[in-house]
């Protein structure tokens, strides 16, 4: 597998932006509230989307790519687990700021952790991950056909 940069441009944005599309009316009153919501959502999904794709499934797919040949199958896997893997510091990073006054929680991480784990929204994540590695994969291994006059 080749490295992309139209899959590092393009595979890490579908998920943020589908994510922050679904939670902003959620979230945000109708009209403008609901777009700013959109945006006040799409940033920091997309610094964790292309975050981890940067830092961490590019060198992990890298290292995979020197240890055996690398399937479709292996990648898609490595984007679960990743995803998966995200979701602790960011349930740490609520946890730390959602206390009083900005501050840690008043229940235990462990306690917090689990109640967040039970939240259906949280498998955007592992989903996520899975998504973006389908489509670095699909960028990666997509022949471009050029047209000769």
């Amino acid at each position: 597998m080749h490295f992309s940069w139209k899959g590092l441009l393009l595979a890490p944005l579908p998920v943020p932006l589908i994510a922050s599309a679904f939670m902003a009316p959620v979230l945000g009153n109708p009209g403008l509230a609901t777009i700013a919501a959109f945006f006040l959502l799409m940033v920091p999904a997309s610094v964790i989307s292309y975050g981890a794709t940067l830092f961490l499934f590019l060198p992990l797919l890298f290292v995979l790519s020197l240890l055996t040949s690398v399937s479709r199958w292996m990648v898609w896997l490595l984007g679960l687990l990743i995803g998966a893997a995200v979701f602790v510091p960011v349930a740490r990073l609520a946890w730390a700021t959602g206390g009083p006054n900005s501050g840690p929680m008043t229940v235990d991480f462990r306690d917090f952790f689990a109640g967040w784990l039970t939240e259906p929204f949280m498998l955007f994540y592992p989903v996520g991950g899975l998504v973006t590695a389908g489509l670095y994969w699909w960028f990666g291994t997509r022949t471009t056909r050029r047209m000769t006059v």
